[in-house]
């Protein structure tokens, strides 16, 4: 979901509710304690240079029980970030404190914005002959501690 959809989305809404993975939904009395982008600057297996931007929000729970944070607030804040962290309309990205810090993507279904898990990829498969339809398939030798591809030399 990109930043415009989530400010279009917002525009219809009394209250706002975010729902994760599971089904759970995030207590009502989130903050939103960022907003801003981050930028991605990497190499693949490949060795091909890369660099992915997306626009991030961080919810957080407090002890502040009686806080709620209205569309309008939010929009506010996503405004003011557009201006000053001149923002563009990427993909947001989510970050939410489970027993971790969890990464997700965001959808919408009418009602609430919905926390989407995110997968890694091999952005690389050409070089490491990866065929499209072969599965990864888990190690069971605790010492590679990773998979192993069924055919194809990965890097």
């Amino acid at each position: 979901m990109k930043l415009s959809q989530v400010k279009q989305a917002l525009k219809g809404l009394q209250s706002i509710g975010f729902q994760l993975p599971s089904g759970e939904l995030v207590p009502k009395h989130f903050h939103v304690t960022e907003v801003g982008k981050i930028t991605k600057h990497f190499i693949d297996c490949g060795g091909k240079l890369r660099n992915e931007e997306v626009v991030n929000f961080q919810l957080w729970n407090a002890d502040d029980y009686d806080h709620r944070l209205n569309p309008e607030k939010l929009i506010h804040i996503i405004e003011l970030s557009e201006k000053e962290l001149k923002l563009e309309d990427l993909e947001i990205e989510v970050e939410y404190q489970g027993e971790t810090i969890g990464k997700f993507g965001l959808d919408f279904d009418g009602k609430y914005f919905l926390l989407t898990t995110k997968q890694t990829d091999c952005l690389a498969r050409e070089k490491c002959e990866i065929p499209s339809e072969k599965l990864l398939e888990k190690s069971t030798d605790s010492r590679a501690g990773s998979c192993q591809i069924q055919a194809g030399n990965c890097c």
